[in-house]
C-alpha cells in the first residue's frame, strides 16, 4: 500500500502565534462588550485604538509607513477565525471594510503623500473608514451611480447619494465612487473616479439615518447625503476616470474577505452545534445519540471541510497573486451560500432553543444571511461565474 503523503497544515508556526495574539485581544476587548455594541447597533472607537495597539488594524501596511506588511493573507483569515469564534462578526466585517475593501486602493493607487497622510492613522484606529459605493438606485450594477463630481479650480464638488454604507456612522472618511466625465446619460467605463473624503473637514457631508439589520447589528451602517460638498483634489484615489477599473482589480481581495468571513461562520456554528447537542437529552438521551442527529453533523461536518478547503486555496492563490474575480467569486459564493445552509440546519438542531437570540446560533443564522448579499449577491456571483464557464473554450 503507498502511504499517504503528508498534507501540509495551511497555518504554520507563525499564524498560531498570531492567533494567541487575536484571541487574546478578543477575549480582553471584545467579546466582554459586544451584546452591548449589538443593542447599541455602534461599536466604540476605543475597540478600534485598541485593535491598533494589538497590531491588528491595517496588517499589510508596510513596515515604512508604521505597519508589519503582512501581506500573507492567512493572518487575516486567522483574526477572523477568532473573532467569529467570539461571536463577534460584526467586529470582523467592520475591519474588512476599512482593511480589505479601503486600504488596498490606498496601498495601490495612493500617492506617496496619500499613504505618509493615512495609512499611519489607519495603523492606530484613529482613521476609519467606509466604502461609499452603493446607492438607491446602483447596486451591483456600479455604472448606474449617479453622484457626481465635477472639478472647479484645484477641487472637485460632490453631489449624491449613498446607502447600505457600512462604517457610515463610525467612520471619518468614505471611498466614494462618483461620475466625473459630465455625461446627463450613463456614464461609459471612463466616467468614474474615487475620491477620499472626510466628514469632518466636508461641510454638506451629511450622515442619515442609521439602517436598522436583522443582523450584524454591531457594525453600523448608514445613508450618507452630499450636498455640494468640495473635495481637494489630492483626495482623487489613482487616476481621474479609472474607479470602475480600480475596484475590479482590487475586488478579489473583498470577495475573499467575506468567503473567509463565511467559512469561520459555519465552521464556528458546527462547534457550538456539537456542544449543544452533546449536553442537551431528550427521551432520556444526548440529542447527539439519535441517529437522525448524526447524520446531519455528518453532513454539516463535511460541508464545512470542503468549503474550508476551498477557501484555503482561494486564500493561498491570493497571496500567489493569482486570485482573479472569478475565482473570488466562486470561494465567496460558495462559502456564503454553505454558511446560510449550515447555520439554518444547525439551528434546527437546537429547537426551540435556536429561535432565541441569546442563542450563538441565532446570531450566526441571522448574520449569515448578510454574507450572500454583501460584497456581491449570489446571483450577481453566479452570473459572473457562469458568463466565465460559457465564454471557456
Amino acid at each position: 500500500m503507498t502511504p499517504t503523503p503528508a498534507v501540509q497544515p495551511f497555518f504554520e508556526e507563525e499564524h498560531e502565534e498570531f492567533r494567541d495574539v487575536a484571541r487574546e485581544f478578543v477575549a480582553r476587548e471584545v467579546a466582554p462588550h459586544y451584546a452591548q455594541w449589538d443593542a447599541e447597533h455602534l461599536m466604540p472607537r476605543s475597540m478600534w485604538r485598541a485593535a491598533g495597539e494589538a497590531g491588528l488594524l491595517g496588517l499589510a501596511v508596510p513596515e515604512e509607513h508604521g505597519g508589519m506588511g503582512l501581506t500573507d493573507y492567512r493572518f487575516r483569515a486567522v483574526l477572523d477565525e477568532e473573532l467569529v469564534r467570539g461571536g463577534a462578526l460584526g467586529v470582523a466585517l467592520a475591519l474588512h471594510l476599512n482593511d480589505d475593501w479601503v486600504l488596498p486602493h490606498l496601498l495601490a493607487h495612493g500617492t506617496a503623500e496619500q499613504q505618509a497622510r493615512w495609512l499611519p492613522r489607519i495603523l492606530t484606529g484613529e482613521l476609519v473608514t467606509s466604502v461609499a459605493w452603493t446607492e438607491p438606485g446602483a447596486g451591483s450594477d456600479l455604472r448606474g451611480v449617479r453622484t457626481r463630481a465635477v472639478r472647479d479650480g484645484e477641487d472637485w464638488v460632490l453631489n449624491g447619494q449613498k446607502t447600505f454604507i457600512g462604517n457610515g456612522i463610525s467612520g471619518d472618511a468614505a471611498l466614494v465612487l462618483a461620475r466625473t466625465d459630465g455625461r446627463a446619460e450613463r456614464a461609459g467605463e471612463d466616467g468614474f473616479s474615487l475620491f477620499l473624503v472626510h466628514k469632518t473637514d466636508s461641510p454638506g457631508y451629511a450622515v442619515g439615518k442609521q439602517l436598522d439589520k436583522m443582523g450584524v447589528r454591531a457594525s453600523d451602517t448608514a445613508e450618507l447625503f452630499f450636498e455640494d460638498v468640495r473635495v481637494p483634489g489630492a483626495n482623487l484615489i489613482g487616476a481621474e476616470g479609472g474607479g470602475l477599473r480600480q475596484i475590479r482589480q482590487l475586488l478579489p481581495q473583498g470577495r475573499l474577505a467575506v468567503a473567509v468571513a463565511a467559512s469561520a461562520v459555519a465552521r464556528a456554528t458546527l462547534e457550538s452545534t456539537l456542544d449543544y447537542t452533546r449536553e442537551r437529552t431528550a427521551f432520556g438521551s444526548r440529542v447527539l445519540d439519535f441517529q437522525h442527529s448524526r447524520f446531519e453533523v455528518a453532513e454539516l461536518t463535511v460541508e464545512v471541510e470542503v468549503t474550508e478547503a476551498y477557501v484555503q486555496r482561494a486564500v493561498l492563490a491570493f497571496n500567489a497573486g493569482a486570485l482573479d474575480v472569478v475565482g473570488a467569486s466562486k470561494a465567496k459564493y460558495w462559502a456564503s451560500e454553505r454558511a446560510k445552509a449550515v447555520t439554518d440546519r444547525c439551528l434546527q438542531l437546537h429547537g426551540g432553543y435556536g429561535y432565541i437570540l441569546d442563542y450563538p446560533v441565532a446570531q450566526a443564522y441571522l448574520a449569515s444571511r448578510l454574507l450572500t448579499i454583501f460584497g456581491g449577491t449570489s446571483e450577481i456571483l453566479r452570473e459572473t461565474i457562469g458568463r466565465d464557464a460559457a465564454s471557456a473554450g
